[in-house]
């Protein structure tokens, strides 16, 4: 029997699966399946382009005459009302039921929403689809303080893109630190200190407990007790795997859909990829790892053994004057040695985390042309050979990798 695939969502493990799908049969049936009623679009690019004019056009994934020239049915602006896991029928929001062969969930996940009273006020948005980044650049024009609950990447490069247009910019991280799962205590230092040289305040181990207003956004209160005025509220505080339709089905779920090693669910010919996903326990919700998901999805979904391998988290941030790279495993009590240039003064920073003559994580702030080497190194878990990790520059170490990889 022909295949007939269904993809439900249009990020980019869904894009990455159908084009590893496409790799392998030319033929089979494709249905890839979006809520949203633009073509598959890359969506790091929103917090990017706030300052500029997002056009759908400019930052598709593939052009659109793509789908077609390759035979993909494309479905846009259309829900998943229901799945019938025994008769192998998706049920959608335009009256249809598609029947399918091997289902593929990569429908991803949406923005936490914080349980503020007020966060539903008029004036308060979030950043997830370029619906929202229209509405955020469309009511920012008249605003003058914004408040930007969360100081992790995306809370980070949104509030530079505002701040640039001149906005009063308020940051509230709940945890003691910026970025704390992807720096170390003085890394996270230096970022502050240049984050605040352009007069955005910080406010740090804070918890907004209300957004006040009667019908719109005014201002907030903090748990310490600090009332202040704002006219708009931007959160990024995590995200919630979209895994709700599946509730009534033997699919099995976690914090997302649980995957084994070549993206299969508990289920038979039903995959999962992407920020749904949830692989030995994690959901990571990184565009590289996403990518990484999709190609071994659509592989295995095609019949082509494949077996996903761990790819390192990497985190980037080009914001402030300032480049910053983050990747692996950052916890000193994880490492045996650590190799560690400081020259924060100066706003450079770089330190290596290695175990048993292996490097496994890393932190690059200022020149992060150093990047792809520690990248190599983690990924090949490059051996470092004979060389006497106490003693050993931050530049030696970069040599040695050079030479070894």
């Amino acid at each position: 029997m022909a295949e007939k695939i269904v993809v439900i969502g249009n990020g980019i493990a869904a894009v990455t699966a159908v084009k590893a799908m496409r790799e392998i049969d030319k033929e089979c049936e494709i249905h890839l399946l979006g809520e949203e009623r633009f073509y598959p679009y890359n969506r790091i690019r929103l917090s990017k382009g706030l300052l500029s004019t997002l056009e759908e056009d400019k930052i598709l994934l593939q052009k659109k005459e793509w789908y077609e020239e390759n035979g993909i049915r494309l479905y846009r602006g259309i829900k998943i009302i229901s799945i019938d896991i025994e008769n192998k029928s998706v049920a959608t929001s335009d009256g249809n039921n598609l029947h399918y062969t091997k289902l593929l969930f990569a429908n991803g996940a949406r923005n936490f929403v914080p349980p503020i009273p007020g966060i539903d006020k008029e004036g308060v948005y979030t950043l997830k689809t370029l619906e929202n980044a229209w509405d955020i650049t469309e009511h920012v024009r008249d605003k003058n303080t914004i408040l930007n609950i969360g100081g992790g990447i995306q809370g980070l490069e949104t509030a530079w893109s505002l701040s640039q247009m001149g906005k009063k910019i308020i940051i509230a991280e709940l945890l003691p630190r910026l970025m704390p799962r992807q720096l170390d205590e003085k890394a996270s230092k230096i970022l502050e200190k240049v984050v605040k040289s352009f007069g955005i305040e910080i406010m740090i181990g804070t918890q907004i407990t209300e957004i006040t207003g009667t019908d719109k956004v005014l201002g907030f209160k903090t748990s310490a007790g600090q009332s202040d005025q704002c006219d708009m509220v931007l959160y990024s505080v995590g995200v919630k795997p979209n895994i709700e339709i599946l509730k009534e089905t033997p699919v099995l779920t976690n914090k997302g859909i649980v995957v084994n090693e070549k993206m299969e669910t508990n289920v038979s010919d039903i995959y999962a990829a992407g920020d749904i996903a949830e692989y030995h326990s994690e959901i990571y919700g990184l565009w590289n790892i996403a990518i990484g998901h999709g190609k071994v999805a659509g592989y295995n979904i095609m019949g082509k053994n494949s077996t996903y391998e761990h790819i390192v988290p990497v985190t980037t941030l080009n914001a402030f004057n300032l480049s910053l790279f983050s990747m692996g495993i950052v916890e000193e009590d994880q490492a045996t040695n650590i190799v560690l240039e400081d020259q924060s003064e100066e706003n450079i920073y770089n330190k290596v985390y290695i175990k048993n003559n292996k490097v496994i994580g890393a932190i690059v702030i200022g020149d992060i042309r150093h990047s792809p080497a520690l990248k190599t190194a983690i990924e090949k878990e490059i051996d470092l050979g004979d060389v006497d990790l106490n003693r050993v520059s931050f530049g030696e170490l970069l040599e040695i990798i050079k030479e070894r990889k």
